[in-house]
């Protein structure tokens, strides 16, 4: 067999991403910290980028609900037709102007300085202001590691998903187990957002049953058993609640002690005169009690947090506005924002004396320009898929977690004429700050259940809702099967089968109808 070597021509087609294409999806799918990261990096290497100062208007989206004004009306790239992919901005070499651009704001890279909202102080802040006469000992309990800094953290709950992780982390793990019912663990779960880094609750069961939007009494029974966990002491709002939940673990709370524990401010002003009085007991007694106090835990989340704290930044912001609509603001506090220095440039580029040089300074024009035209283009997207979402989810955030629909990341990107894969990267490592609390991005992306005449959905965790409230209100004589509830949930517009009910209260951690039959036969 001869061999021979010969050129064919070959026609094909093939996807190329440029190395600026690669970029562009990668800063998308940064949350600010990380591209506050990546832009300082870039700060370092790049002499002609240069820190923007900030300036008076931020970026901001305005979204009203399905009700409001939908402002894709107001702009091309809304428009069902329209598509805006990352391509764009490679291959166009300019950003749209100001007449074309995507949001009616001025975007120039400049964002308003916005300060965190001001806190407020809570009891238990209030409470663990201790004076020294408590005989607490500055550097903790013996053994504890941790800084004993009682000042808390001014920041509310908007900007807060745990304040130590490894304190997080070990709550979850007892929550899974002690807590299992879906909407009872959603509950557990938030409120346990609401520890600050020394344990104590910053809400009321009242505040956060508001907060959440459910029945502050279901909140107050979740409450109840979280102040069972490990370390004790957590979830107490104050500091006698603290003392008092860990000396009842010790069998320790008689009269006495409560007494005492009501009245701490005494002990602080060491007045030992009325603590005998208001406790009923003698010097020999009190000194003991006062050493049993002095020997638990004020700050038992503390033992947690010796690793550095791991805070979660919101990248968006969420305000209601006065008309009943929403404000949806890129955080300006952790947004970067760079210029390309054109005065630099043109001072340097006329001192070059070689080639090189002048090919080094333009590449660096290059990179700097396109990286302000990408972050310009990546702030744009992020607005126009969160003006979106909270358009499709405005029913959670005006009413609460019942009202959270059925969503897919398709029902985004068909609505703003974007690819699906765009939406994901943008919903990606990224976090909202509500007027009900901070989430993640993808926590608005729930299954849908199919209504029983076709015409709609609801959403899984509504219908896990429905199914808890259904058996929580059944009667020892009068125990509903998995087929009655089918029955009911389809009188309410539900169409679901009974292995899904089955599958939905086993998960919720309650038994069957025969079991709790039998448990609440047992209890009468």
């Amino acid at each position: 067999m001869a061999l021979s070597q010969r050129l064919d021509i070959k026609l094909s087609q093939a996807l190329v991403m440029t190395p600026q294409l690669q970029q562009a999806i990668k800063l998308l799918q940064l949350n600010n910290i990380e591209l506050g990261a990546f832009v300082d990096e870039e700060l370092l290497q790049n002499p002609l980028l240069v820190r923007a100062e900030e300036r008076d208007e931020p970026l901001t989206a305005l979204a009203t609900g399905d009700a409001g004004d939908d402002p894709r009306g107001q702009d091309p790239a809304f428009e069902p037709g329209a598509r805006t992919e990352l391509t764009e901005l490679v291959g166009s070499g300019v950003m749209p102007d100001s007449e074309h651009a995507p949001l009616d704001t001025d975007i120039a890279g400049m964002f308003e300085s916005d300060g965190p909202a001001p806190s407020q102080e809570t009891p238990a802040q209030r409470e663990m202001d201790l004076d020294p006469g408590l005989g607490f000992d500055a550097g903790g309990p013996v053994g504890r590691g941790g800084d004993m800094n009682f000042d808390g953290d001014d920041e509310g709950f908007e900007a807060r998903t745990s304040e130590a992780t490894t304190l997080a982390r070990h709550l979850e793990e007892q929550i899974a187990v002690e807590i299992p019912e879906g909407m009872e663990r959603a509950i557990a779960t938030v409120l346990a957002g609401l520890l600050d880094e020394n344990g104590y609750l910053t809400m009321t069961p009242v505040e956060a049953a508001q907060l959440i939007g459910i029945d502050a009494t279901r909140v107050e029974a979740v409450l109840t058993r979280l102040k069972g966990l490990d370390p004790t002491g957590v979830f107490a709002r104050d500091l006698a609640e603290c003392l008092g939940l860990q000396l009842a673990e010790r069998d320790r709370l008689d009269p006495a002690m409560q007494a005492l524990l009501a009245n701490l401010d005494l002990l602080a002003q060491g007045d030992r005169t009325r603590l005998k009085r208001v406790t009923g007991v003698d010097d020999e007694d009190l000194d003991d009690m006062i050493r049993e106090l002095r020997a638990l835990d004020p700050r038992p989340g503390l033992r947690f947090s010796a690793d550095p704290l791991q805070t979660v930044v919101p990248d968006i912001l969420l305000r209601p506005r006065p008309d009943g609509g929403w404000q949806i603001e890129l955080n300006p506090e952790t947004l970067p924002r760079v210029l390309v220095d054109h005065a630099y440039a043109t001072t340097i580029t006329a001192r070059a004396k070689s080639k090189a040089e002048r090919e080094y300074i333009s590449e660096r024009m290059q990179t700097a320009s396109w990286l302000v035209k990408a972050l310009d283009q990546r702030a744009r997207t992020i607005l126009k898929v969160g003006s979106e979402l909270v358009r499709q989810q405005d029913g959670f955030f005006a009413h609460g977690i019942r009202h959270l629909r059925p969503l897919t990341l398709r029902d985004i990107a068909d609505a703003i004429g974007m690819h699906e894969s765009t939406v994901s990267r943008v919903t990606a490592n990224k976090y909202m700050a509500t007027p009900r609390g901070l989430f993640e991005l993808k926590f608005f992306f729930t299954a849908a259940i199919a209504t029983a005449d076709g015409s709609g959905s609801v959403s899984a965790e509504a219908v896990r809702h429905r199914i808890k409230e259904l058996i929580d209100g059944e009667s020892a004589d009068a125990i509903l099967s998995d087929d009655k509830l089918v029955e009911l949930l389809a009188a309410d517009g539900i169409d679901i089968a009974r292995r899904t009910v089955a599958k939905y209260r086993e998960g919720m951690g309650i038994g069957s109808s025969v079991q709790r039959r039998r448990a609440k036969m047992a209890r009468r």
